[in-house]
């Protein structure tokens, strides 16, 4: 390991592994270094992505893909069915990885771009000196290295640290976590062609309950509950999701088992500062609706990238050049849909079983297709007056689909 590079990634998940390529892409020495022996392992996440997006950064590979979703179904707590088509269902629906697969095969471009990758290799601190980030202490089969960079980009996860240690207050208050448990199962009777979601305060307070097809008869089946519906005398996910599996599932078998937590608290004060840019999870860019962040991470990681190059190229690493060239580009964007998931979110996490069950039956005759948002919020209205309130911010969305629909 060398004693200095222009950049070094904390983490290689999707958000690091593109942030990496990226930035070495465009000529940028990279260090992207992983906590873990093996990248992709252990999985923490139901492994759900859309096509449409995914393309946006990689060529599709067979080999990491489980399952060709057309959809998405939800079951409302009387059980009231709604079906939703691939386009319109969400970040998540489209493709169902294998995350060992996947996320190894983004190390590898990363590699095959010119970054060195470096696995069971975590970093204990970073370099600051006259209030910039220059680079960070790492240990690596138990010795330690001190690196130096010009820009260290963060993108250690949930539990990032790297952004503490810079002084960015990344806290998160218990209704701002999705505490999760999902199972890999097999030998399941299920569609292999559509996901499904079950909602409803006595099967899942706070969240919801998936079911990702991954072939040949298996599934992840997992539950998400916020924090604050969790603790000392309350069930925990994994009570919730044995009681569901046991229902659903009764002769189904698991294989697997992963626990974890997931930022659903919508955008942070700020994910850059003099040195250093936050990507993916540690920069809370992960969807405070469903707790999915796979897309949102990659779309995010080639911003950090190319701001890296833009800033390391004009000899100005600093908070207010970082801000420019990553922090606004990516809040117009992968911020913007996350502003708007939250409203949705604030908005329906206080509603009780009868009321998701009333806005189930005015939506289980509509055909979702290629629903326009303005669409779907009228069809919302007629259950549900108060929404008209609640929702009136995703009033000017709605507008600017239909005027460019118009054009």
């Amino acid at each position: 390991m060398k004693d200095r590079y222009d950049v070094i990634v904390v983490g290689a998940g999707p958000a690091g592994s593109i942030a990496a390529k990226t930035a070495a892409e465009k000529g940028l020495d990279v260090l992207l270094i992983e906590k873990r022996q093996e990248i992709g392992d252990p999985v923490r996440c139901a492994e759900g992505a859309s096509k449409i997006y995914l393309k946006n950064h990689v060529e599709i590979d067979k080999k990491w893909i489980c399952a060709d979703l057309k959809g998405s179904r939800i079951y409302a707590p009387d059980g009231t069915l709604i079906e939703m088509a691939e386009e319109i269902s969400g970040g998540e629906v489209g493709y169902v990885l294998e995350r060992k697969i996947f996320d190894r095969a983004l190390a590898e471009k990363a590699a095959e771009a010119g970054a060195e990758v470096r696995v069971k290799t975590r970093a204990t601190d970073l370099i600051i000196e006259d209030g910039f980030v220059k680079g960070a202490r790492l240990m690596h089969l138990g010795k330690k290295y001190e690196v130096r960079a010009d820009i260290v980009i963060g993108a250690d996860g949930v539990e990032s640290k790297v952004g503490r240690w810079a002084g960015i207050d990344t806290a998160l208050k218990p209704a701002d976590i999705e505490t999760c448990a999902q199972y890999l199962m097999t030998g399941l009777d299920i569609d292999q062609e559509y996901c499904e979601f079950y909602i409803g305060g006595k099967l899942a307070p706070g969240g919801y309950v998936w079911i990702f097809p991954k072939g040949e008869g298996k599934a992840n089946v997992g539950i998400g509950l916020l924090g604050s519906e969790t603790g000392k005398f309350k069930p925990r996910p994994i009570d919730y999701l044995n009681k569901f599996v046991e229902k659903r599932f009764p002769e189904g078998r698991i294989i697997e088992m992963v626990l974890g937590g997931v930022p659903v608290s919508g955008s942070i004060e700020k994910t850059s500062t003099n040195g250093l840019i936050l990507v993916g999870d540690a920069a809370r860019q992960s969807d405070p609706i469903t707790g999915g962040g796979i897309i949102n991470a990659m779309d995010a990681g080639k911003i950090a990238g190319e701001a890296a190059y833009e800033a390391i190229s004009a000899g100005d690493v600093s908070e207010e050049m970082l801000e420019e060239a990553y922090e606004k580009r990516w809040r117009t964007t992968v911020g913007h849909e996350i502003d708007m998931s939250l409203v949705v979110k604030n908005c329906f996490i206080n509603l009780d079983d009868e009321a998701l069950n009333s806005l189930a039956h005015s939506l289980k005759d509509v055909k979702f297709e290629r629903m326009l948002l303005l669409d779907l919020l009228y069809a919302l209205f007629k259950a549900n007056k108060k929404l008209l309130w609640d929702l009136r911010v995703l009033f000017k969305d709605a507008a600017k689909e239909v005027a460019k629909n118009k054009l």
